[in-house]
C-alpha cells in the first residue's frame, strides 16, 4: 500500500512538474513575441532617430506588442495616426524590436506615452493604457485639432 501511495505521488508530481515546463515555455514564447503579430503603425529604425518630428507635435507610445495594454492601444493609435496625419506625428515603437530606446526615453513602465512640442521638447508623460479621449484631449491641449 506504501509502494503504491509512493508511486501516486510520484506521477502525480511529475505531472505537475510538465505542466509547470510547458506554461514556462509558453509565457517564454509570448513574452518574447514569437506568437505576437506586427503592428501596422510602427516606425522603421531608420526613422526613430528622426523622433520627435521636428515642427510639430508627437506622440511616442513606447511598448511591446505582446503586452495586454499595448494591444489594447493599438487600433486606437492607428484611427489616431490616420486622424492626425499632417497635423501630429503619432508613433508606436514596439520595444522588442527596439529594445535600447527603453533607455533613449528612460521608461520605468510600459506601455508609456510621451507628448513632445513642435521644439522637439517633452511636455507630457504618461504610464499605462491611455484611452483615446485622453490622447485627443492632450494633443487639443497643445494646439492640435
Amino acid at each position: 500500500m506504501k509502494q503504491c501511495k509512493e508511486s501516486l505521488l510520484n506521477d502525480y508530481m511529475e505531472g505537475k512538474m510538465k505542466s509547470l515546463v510547458l506554461l514556462a515555455i509558453f509565457c517564454l514564447l509570448i513574452t518574447t513575441g514569437f506568437l505576437a503579430n506586427a503592428s501596422a503603425s510602427e516606425k522603421p529604425k531608420d526613422d526613430l532617430d528622426e523622433l520627435p518630428v521636428k515642427g510639430m507635435v508627437t506622440m511616442i507610445d513606447l511598448g511591446r506588442e505582446t503586452c495586454t495594454q499595448c494591444k489594447m492601444m493599438a487600433p486606437i493609435l492607428e484611427r489616431l495616426e490616420k486622424g492626425y496625419r499632417g497635423k501630429a506625428a503619432i508613433v508606436f515603437i514596439n520595444l522588442l524590436d527596439y529594445p535600447e530606446q527603453q533607455y533613449r526615453y528612460k521608461l520605468k513602465a510600459l506601455p508609456t506615452q510621451i507628448f513632445f512640442n513642435p521644439e522637439g521638447e517633452e511636455v507630457y508623460r504618461h504610464v499605462g493604457f491611455m484611452s483615446e479621449e485622453a490622447i485627443v484631449a492632450q494633443l487639443n491641449k497643445m494646439g492640435v485639432e
